[in-house]
Parts: C-alpha cells; structure tokens; sequence
C-alpha cells in the first residue's frame, strides 16, 4: 500500500464514529506528545482530546483533495480539505486540515494537527 494511502486511511479512521468513541483506539492513532489547534481556535493536547472527543456527538465528515508531502525518513504532512456534514440547527462546514505523522515503533502516529475554517 503507498504512503498516500496508509495515511489516508488513518485521517479517515480518525473521522469514524467507532474510533471517535474509543479511547484506546484514538491512543493507538495519537502520539504522547500530539497536540492540536483546531478550526474553532482552540489548542488541544493528547489527554484532552482523549477526554472530550468520545463524549462528543458524532458528526459525519469527508476528506477530499488529499495529498501527503515527505518530511524526513520518519515524518509525513498530510493536507487536506474536511466538510463536516450538516446537522439539524448547523449548516456544513469545510475546513482546510494538516497534519504531521510520525512513523515510530512499526507504526504512524499523529503528532500535530491544525484546522482552519474556509467558505464551503
């Protein structure tokens, strides 16, 4: 499978319900030192997204213009577009995401992440 797709299949794990609601699952995909700052402003670190995001309502997401860009041997940044589906009371959403995963111990976690609010 090529990195491309490996890492779109993780951004996409990440947007699943399942994944969403489990911590375990979300530790496996989250790096110790992972942190992020998301399209409302705020900043998040890997505990707190471990507390909040399985008690959040699940809303249904999509990825779209993916594209990864090697960093080094073990370092990958991935963008892409997000629309957050819309909900009863909130229009869609799009957004313009990046992450930085890092391969480590056979594996590819996230370190960081942004998200920036863009017009739908």
């Amino acid at each position: 499978m090529s990195l491309h797709q490996q890492l779109l299949d993780l951004e996409n794990r990440l947007l699943q319900a399942e994944v969403r609601a489990d911590r375990e699952k979300l530790r496996a995909l989250l790096a110790e030192d992972f942190f992020e700052f998301g399209a409302s402003g705020g900043t998040w670190h890997r505990s707190e997204v471990l507390q909040r995001l399985p008690g959040d309502e699940f809303v249904e997401r999509s990825i779209s213009d993916f594209s990864v860009k090697r960093l080094s041997d073990v370092l990958v940044l991935a963008t892409y577009r997000c629309r957050r589906a819309e909900t009863a009371g909130q229009p869609a959403l799009d957004s313009r995401r990046s992450s930085i995963w890092r391969f480590d111990q056979g594996r590819w976690q996230m370190i960081f992440h942004q998200g920036t609010q863009v017009p739908a």
